[in-house]
């Protein structure tokens, strides 16, 4: 990457690669001007792309000095290149398995941080009880008993203050369910979801409430899950219990008697080969692909050079990316299940009546990504440079330290469920647009890809990534800098959005079937 000066004033365009033929604003840019020599034919907005040289129709567009889509019609320099002349159509990639695989060089300076140990092993970075609901319609009474134990806005005290190593009571309800079958994939992927948080470390007790009727029940999951009740793992059911107060009432009991339990707990140094870091953008600009998502892949590079793992997921925002994955895979084998994960998706969206382009965002175009393969190119280099280990399933536990993709969709707060749900005890969210997103019982961490939106939304963002397109700042020393505030924040330092106190609503099991 290299910045186009412009009489020796701050840099006004990036080259991304050699082989690129647009080049990148990180300025608005105004009509008739003259910027390295080239006149600009339109108003070129921040972040957005303009031809470097002529572009016949039917001719590759290259970024990143990859294909992210043909010339619908012949441009010249100098204009806009967006949505309104370039086109995106299936093109071969090389996939070359398992080609770019190499060994990776691991830490042995036995950096940690302040975890919690469960009794089985687990660690820990945060320390809630959970309130579980297994259907939409013990979501309510479930809530009810976690608002119980808020903070009252007018006092300031809270029930919890006798518990300092408690972090709070999260209710997690969704809304599904029932309306489903009783079998077959969508309830296995539900049932597994919930299972994947009630296994979670950073559950230090668990109360799970169903209705009674519902197609999900309570006793199926837990016997499909190999889920045990126990002294931290309690259920409740509203039909059973006489209704919703007197199942709140009783929830709300139980937490009592949870609290003493679970507040034993205490912080001790633990290896970072215990931090499972989940990898999401959302609300991405142009900039992500240059800034956040690069400095989070360095970040990730150490999390998995420690030892630990690196969760990338989003496979929509994987397409038309996934051979620079596909060559890092460890073996051909792993290289077929991102393949297979693809191809599933195609038929996916094809029987739903959509297409893979139908992912960026209307603020995602605003900001400068074109389509899919625009945005998939800057997505994946969160993932880092070490060694694809493994492909998993949504919500699937992931048992192999390195990088890892977890299927699921592009929608944050969905696949953001199953990182968690697979173990992901760490989150790290690169934004261009301003996401808010919170993620309990997982704490997440808002990096910005530019430097107005860290100025813009304060309370919100964790790291400035911006400096990087700036100038001022490296992809290597900004990621050092965000693995550094991924050991912090496990060790208990809170995120801006635990401080907002967002991440009861995020749960979002994926839905794959239908609705009846």
């Amino acid at each position: 990457m290299n910045a186009a000066m412009h009489g020796g004033k701050s840099p006004q365009l990036l080259r991304l690669h050699p082989r690129d033929n647009v080049l990148i604003a990180l300025d608005r840019l105004s009509e008739g001007s003259v910027v390295e020599g080239i006149q600009l034919l339109g108003i070129i907005p921040r972040g957005h792309k303009l031809a470097a040289v002529s572009i016949d129709k039917g001719e590759p567009i290259r970024r990143y000095g990859e294909i992210i889509g043909f010339a619908a019609c012949s441009i010249a320099p100098g204009e806009h290149v967006h949505t309104q002349n370039c086109v995106m159509h299936d093109f071969e990639r090389d996939f070359a398995p398992a080609t770019e695989a190499r060994p990776t060089s691991y830490f042995n300076d036995h950096t940690t941080f302040m975890g919690y140990v469960r009794e089985d092993g687990r660690i820990a970075t945060r320390n809630y009880i959970a309130v579980i609901a297994s259907v939409n319609c013990s979501s309510g009474t479930g809530r009810y008993v976690a608002e119980f134990f808020r903070r009252n806005p007018f006092t300031g005290e809270s029930p919890l203050d006798s518990f300092p190593n408690v972090d709070g009571v999260v209710a997690l309800g969704h809304k599904t369910g029932c309306g489903m079958a009783s079998e077959g994939e969508p309830i296995d992927l539900l049932r597994r979801t919930i299972a994947g948080y009630a296994r979670h470390p950073n559950f230090g007790a668990v109360i799970m409430v169903g209705l009674g009727c519902e197609a999900n029940q309570v006793a199926s999951l837990l016997r499909a899950e190999g889920l045990e009740t126990s002294d931290k793992f309690k259920t409740l059911i509203i039909q059973e219990l006489g209704g919703a107060r007197r199942t709140v009432e009783e929830g709300v009991a139980r937490v009592k008697e949870l609290l003493p339990l679970v507040n034993r707990t205490r912080r001790e140094p633990v290896p970072a080969a215990h931090i499972k870091l989940a990898l999401q953008c959302g609300g991405s600009d142009s900039f992500s692909g240059l800034t956040a998502n690069p400095a989070l892949g360095h970040a990730a590079d150490l999390v998995v050079r420690h030892g630990g793992t690196a969760i990338l997921t989003e496979t929509t925002e994987i397409y038309g990316a996934e051979h620079l994955l596909t060559r890092r895979a460890v073996n051909p084998a792993v290289a077929q299940k991102l393949l297979d994960r693809i191809e599933w998706w195609k038929e996916y969206t094809r029987a739903n009546g959509g297409e893979f382009d139908n992912n960026p965002s209307p603020g995602n175009k605003a900001g400068g990504l074109t389509n899919i393969v625009e945005k998939s190119l800057g997505a994946v280099v969160k993932g880092g440079s070490t060694n694809l280990v493994d492909v998993v399933r949504y919500a699937e536990p992931i048992k192999t330290p390195g990088l890892v993709v977890m299927d699921g969709p592009g929608f944050d707060p969905v696949s953001a469920t199953g990182q968690v749900a697979s173990g992901a005890n760490v989150l790290c969210f690169t934004t261009g647009r301003g996401s808010v997103f919170g993620c309990k019982p997982t704490p997440s961490i808002k990096l910005a890809t530019n430097t107005p939106l860290y100025n813009r939304m304060p309370d919100d963002m964790d790291i400035n990534c911006g400096g990087i397109a700036e100038g001022t700042d490296t992809v290597e020393d900004c990621g050092e800098r965000i693995f550094a505030q991924i050991l912090a924040v496990a060790s208990g330092e809170k995120t801006k959005s635990e401080l907002m106190g967002f991440g009861d609503d995020e749960f979002a099991p994926w839905q794959i079937g239908a609705t009846v």
